[in-house]
């Protein structure tokens, strides 16, 4: 293979690792967040609580280390991204982060002490932990099909336009609705498997909610989007070459977004997909299949971002105040070098991630029940 056409083809590659990458995110650490974030609608006692967060207890930390690696793949293969991202969606940054710190303490400060005003406050943490991270995270998104403030100087350092109400968006916040349903079905789905007879009753209701709103969300967005201005890359030196964001010819036009779904109607299959998991989440939940919900509701995450990364291809970070400085695929790549070994430690090791999760859910599979909850000093 030419030169050219290996990094063409590596920097193709990373961009699919870190669509995998928030997809795990997403499913793994996404259904807890729901979990969290539905704690005090499913369960109407406190062992009933105590049973919903032993229900994630043995996994919740393990699958943010899918949150870890969506920030270091980015930060190791799209360096310009990651410092360009963290900065111009800054504030929205701090929300995700600050939101996630209340869930490690509420886990392991909530059943400390028996007082019923002390552990309702670490419910709503829980709460708030599990709800707000999944609306940043979708606004993120909406954020990224609305563009974001800032441009480039000769040294490609950046400067920023925005401003907090930047973040108050109706389409970005439509888009975190959407997450929030998506985590809540996944959260529900799981609760339905690891719960007894009235929370998992709960949770087959709160299960079917989500995913009708889930349904409603993701249409009423694809319409929207349909409509907003997008970004088409007109010239850039090719895929394959080294170059920069100042190289490159874009312009802004409505329907731009779409553009990509018209030059190959295969790509329709991804937002199918995500009407079908919608949808057959909503029916399997109804059924009281816990497990198919889940499956389902992965297969809908699946469907979302991956119409939302055809739409945007290959931008990464469209910039608002000037379109010709906007990150893609092709100029934020690290070098051919970086990425070549990146590839060969990434096939090794995202397997093992994954297998290892696998075995970790298989292991810790089966019914948690309050009664054991009491009975055992290692349980939240």
């Amino acid at each position: 293979m030419e030169s050219t056409e290996l990094y063409a083809a590596l920097k193709l590659g990373w961009w699919a690792v870190l669509g995998i990458v928030l997809w795990g995110t997403a499913v793994l650490m996404g259904g807890d967040m729901g979990v969290g974030a539905l704690l005090r609608l499913v369960a109407r006692s406190d062992p009933q609580r105590r049973a919903c967060l032993n229900a994630i207890g043995p996994h919740w930390e393990g699958n943010q280390t899918w949150f870890v690696l969506a920030g270091g793949a980015s930060f190791a293969a799209f360096p310009l991204l990651y410092a360009t991202a963290f900065s111009a969606l800054y504030l929205l940054m701090l929300l995700l982060l600050w939101s996630m710190l209340l869930r490690p303490v509420g886990f392991e400060y909530r059943s400390k002490l028996p007082q019923r005003v002390w552990r309702e406050t670490w419910d709503w943490a829980l709460v708030l932990g599990g709800a707000l991270p999944m609306v940043a995270f979708g606004d993120a998104f909406g954020q990224l099909l609305l563009g974001v403030g800032f441009e480039l100087d000769a040294n490609l350092r950046s400067s920023y336009a925005g401003n907090a109400r930047g973040l108050l968006r109706p389409f970005a916040w439509l888009c975190g609705g959407l997450a929030l349903a998506l985590a809540s079905l996944q959260g529900a789905a799981l609760l339905m498997q690891r719960c007894e007879t009235a929370v998992a009753e709960r949770a087959r209701d709160c299960a079917m909610g989500a995913a009708a709103a889930g349904l409603v969300l993701f249409l009423a967005a694809g319409v929207w989007a349909s409509r907003l201005e997008g970004w088409e890359l007109l010239a850039h030196p090719g895929p394959g070459l080294v170059q920069t964001p100042l190289q490159q010819i874009v312009v802004r036009h409505p329907g731009a977004w779409q553009a990509a779904f018209s030059r190959h109607p295969a790509l329709w299959l991804l937002p199918a997909l995500a009407v079908v998991g919608l949808l057959g989440g909503l029916l399997a939940a109804r059924a009281r299949r816990g497990t198919a919900a889940w499956r389902l509701g992965s297969l809908a995450w699946l469907g979302v971002l991956g119409t939302a990364g055809a739409s945007l291809f290959p931008f990464l970070l469209p910039s608002r105040t000037a379109p010709a400085h906007s990150l893609t695929v092709w100029n934020a790549a690290s070098s051919r070098d970086t990425l070549l070994w990146m590839s060969a430690f990434t096939l090794v090791l995202l397997p093992t991630v994954a297998l290892y999760t696998r075995w970790c859910f298989r292991v810790m599979r089966g019914k948690v029940r309050p009664e054991e909850v009491r009975s055992s000093d290692h349980a939240y």
